[in-house]
């Protein structure tokens, strides 16, 4: 079955898919661009902003994580993580996930924008983001730019 004809999904992680979301892992020069998973998923139940995380999947496969973070009182939706564990980059499931995510962020309230932030280095996500429609606004934090998409 080619990579495409796989049906990408978010599911939420459970106790029953928990060891096998902390196994996923990007390549060593890309570890500094995104958190672990372990890391990620302790923000999530640490920071009252960020209630939204799934498992990204390809077919019954778990291929990556992705994680939203949001104030609905300020309208504000943020991608705080993307991660896809290096066997599975280039084949189309980051972007299907991000497709899934702003059809989520959609139906929340007054989402008419999604940000998210990148360190601008080389092997780095930005150029990924900008193909998924992204551009740079003139913020930046702690040596990341941010980035916004319209919705």
């Amino acid at each position: 079955m080619s990579d495409f004809a796989l049906e990408v999904t978010l599911r939420e992680i459970t106790r029953e898919n928990l060891r096998s979301i902390l196994r996923l892992k990007v390549a060593l020069h890309q570890e500094q661009f995104v958190a672990s998973n372990a890391v990620s998923l302790a923000e999530a139940h640490f920071e009252p902003e960020l209630p939204w995380f799934r498992a990204i999947y390809a077919g019954e496969v778990p291929v990556g994580f992705l994680m939203l973070e949001y104030n609905a009182e300020e309208q504000f939706y943020f991608l705080w993580r993307l991660m896809l564990d290096e066997r599975y980059q280039k084949h189309g499931y980051g972007r299907r996930a991000l497709e899934l995510l702003f059809a989520y962020v959609k139906t929340l309230p007054n989402a008419d924008a999604l940000y998210t932030s990148c360190v601008p280095a080389e092997g780095g996500p930005g150029p990924f983001y900008e193909k998924m429609g992204f551009v740079y606004t003139a913020e930046e934090e702690d040596g990341e730019l941010y980035m916004r998409r319209t919705l």
